[in-house]
């Protein structure tokens, strides 16, 4: 699975994802750090990258419809630090395919996936 991660993850995320096959850009090593979110999603959608995220402002799945881009997977956890994001991302490795996501909307939660198909 082809995955840009937003600035606002951790780059070790990157290791990790990476570590379980997939090709891995992040909005800074592309120089779109700081950027609008219309900027970065767009970039996603046209390197047909699933785009990973902890910015609400992707959370309206009516306006990010599944099945109208490659992907996008919202990270939502009571406690969003570094040490936490790649623990629970660690999890989702061990139990799901992420390539069963592509053209989806997901929410990563605690202790569970909300995963909107096309």
């Amino acid at each position: 699975m082809k995955i840009k991660l937003d600035e606002n993850l951790p780059l070790e995320l990157m290791g990790l994802l990476s570590s379980h096959g997939h090709d891995v850009d992040t909005v800074p090593g592309e120089k779109l750090a700081g950027r609008d979110d219309s900027t970065i999603f767009s970039a996603a959608v046209s390197d047909e990258r699933l785009l990973m995220t902890l910015d609400l402002d992707f959370s309206d799945v009516r306006k990010f419809r599944p099945g109208t881009h490659p992907g996008l997977v919202l990270i939502r956890l009571k406690h969003p630090s570094r040490r936490n994001i790649i623990q629970r991302m660690h999890q989702v490795l061990l139990s799901e395919s992420l390539d069963d996501w592509k053209s989806c909307f997901v929410v990563v939660g605690e202790n569970k996936l909300r995963i909107r198909r096309p």
